[in-house]
């Protein structure tokens, strides 16, 4: 069978009309319908499969699901320089949030000095789903024990009107204000992000269950 015939034998019509609505910015007709853990099994027959490098390598696939697959694969990669080199040939073909936030590669983790380059290479980018990837990159494995503040000026600096790139700036702002509370609530205090990015970012933080009711009540009085 055909990685599409795959596909359409687990299709699921209410969860493709689901998808639709969840993703609107690409062709309805490219969304199959399949769940996460249905992609998640054939991501992981394809990678121990003999068709993996002839996978990686058929850009552009036609299905979204498709692309979430790629995604997976890439994430069960250990080599860190074949990863990030897979991962910078696919990026100019994401064109959604949902495949830009579905996977983290595991030999990003281990790799973080090898990684940040890259991250700022990313966040840089002009291609919107590019710089979202790098943002949740640094997000994910940046804000822990190898955080540094001067990420969040990488991160505030970024610049852009595409809704799905403001929100992931958001969200950001909003987890670091959960892990880095005292370093990230200047930026706020000082209005250092668009209006639309500081509220939602605020937003995002008060409904934070890692945010405490004292820094929640106070971020309300910086909207």
């Amino acid at each position: 069978m055909t990685l599409y015939e795959k596909l359409i034998a687990v299709k699921d019509v209410a969860y493709r009309d689901f998808q639709t609505k969840l993703v609107p910015n690409i062709p309805p007709e490219t969304i199959v319908g399949v769940r996460t853990p249905a992609l998640r099994k054939l991501a992981k027959e394809i990678f121990l499969s003999a068709d993996r490098d002839a996978f990686l390598n058929d850009l552009p696939h036609r299905y979204y699901e498709e692309n979430l697959i790629h995604f997976f694969v890439l994430s069960m990669i250990r080599d860190f320089n074949e990863c990030v080199r897979r991962t910078e040939a696919f990026l100019p073909y994401v064109d959604c949030w949902p495949v830009s936030d579905q996977a983290t590669p595991k030999a990003f983790r281990k790799n973080h000095e090898k990684l940040l380059p890259y991250i700022r290479k990313w966040i840089a980018s002009e291609h919107v789903y590019t710089a979202r990837f790098g943002i949740r990159m640094l997000m994910n494995e940046f804000l822990d024990a190898d955080f540094k503040e001067e990420y969040l000026e990488l991160v505030a600096a970024k610049r852009g009107e595409d809704y799905y790139l403001k929100m992931m700036v958001a969200w950001y702002f909003a987890t670091a204000l959960a892990k880095r509370y005292d370093e990230t609530v200047p930026y706020l205090e000082t209005h250092q992000l668009d209006e639309w990015t500081h509220k939602k970012a605020i937003q995002k933080a008060v409904e934070s269950f890692r945010v405490t009711d004292a820094h929640k009540e106070y971020l309300k009085s910086l909207r």
